[in-house]
């Protein structure tokens, strides 16, 4: 077996920790951003029933449950792996809520009080942490599922491509938007996932996970699409306009998406290295 270069591991190790210390370096350097949340979005359709302060529980309640129940079926066994999932969630949740509780001090982001019951920890709501919990807990789920019912993997033979793809764009976007705190928060850190992985974890699961997140949009963008008021009177998230793109899927801006991919993807990478990876 040909062993690793030093220099070859240096050269890695500092292509991934650079995007990582430009964000660091932004998050530190970073001030309370002037007052400017914005309220009117895109509506995709007005569902008077979320017009609640329960809307958010609503979203949380609706995702849950039904994979909760399905966790029990007898071909997926998904209640199995909550020995693996949960340590994985729990820490990845560590990371995205002191993130979350940094942009909503600094008025990258704030909540909408009409939808949410009022019980604050940290400045978030108490939906915003059941959030880290209940998205992952149901895109892994999807992910296994897929794992069960699609014996092929399809993405695996372009694993590399897919992942040198995502990290060159992701990298040029976050490098572009520099000053854009969310944009190059989310697109940046990613990136840095991205070559992490491709450098130093030589696993076959990866091809499989770009399927799952890529079905998971279509529940992604319904879910966020209630959250940034595609569905309500004003969004329950409310966004500063002056930290991102401005380019919205609908009513969801377009960084949500690397920041769920972020986050789904940290949460699966711990999930099959707890168990063991493959």
């Amino acid at each position: 077996m040909q062993e690793k270069s030093p220099v070859g591991t240096t050269l890695k190790s500092f292509l991934v920790a650079v995007p990582i210390a430009v964000v660091a370096v932004q998050w530190l350097l970073s001030k309370s951003v002037a007052p400017g949340l914005q309220s009117e979005v895109f509506q995709v359709a007005r569902l008077s029933w979320l017009e609640t302060p329960y809307a958010y529980l609503y979203l949380h309640i609706f995702t849950f449950v039904p994979i909760f129940l399905l966790s029990f079926d007898k071909n997926v066994h998904y209640y199995t792996r909550w020995r693996y999932l949960l340590p994985a969630i729990t820490l990845v949740a560590a990371f995205f809520i002191g993130w979350d509780a940094l942009f909503t001090a600094r008025g990258v982001w704030g909540f909408n009080d009409t939808y949410v019951l009022g019980k604050h920890f940290a400045d978030l709501p108490l939906e915003e942490w059941l959030f880290f919990f209940i998205v992952p807990f149901a895109c892994v789920f999807i992910y296994e599922c897929l794992n069960f019912y699609v014996k092929k993997d399809w993405l695996g033979p372009y694993d590399k491509q897919i992942t040198i793809g995502l990290a060159v764009i992701l990298l040029l976007v976050g490098g572009w938007y520099w000053q854009q705190l969310y944009t190059v928060s989310a697109c940046l850190l990613s990136a840095a996932l991205l070559l992490y992985h491709l450098f130093f974890l030589p696993v076959s699961w990866r091809g499989r996970f770009y399927l799952a997140y890529a079905v998971s949009l279509i529940p992604f963008l319904l879910v966020n699409g209630v959250l940034t008021g595609g569905y309500t009177q004003q969004p329950v998230v409310l966004y500063n306009p002056e930290e991102m793109i401005g380019f919205r899927l609908t009513s969801v801006p377009v960084e949500d998406s690397a920041y769920g991919f972020l986050l789904i993807f940290g949460v699966t990478t711990l999930y099959e290295r707890f168990r063991g990876d493959r």
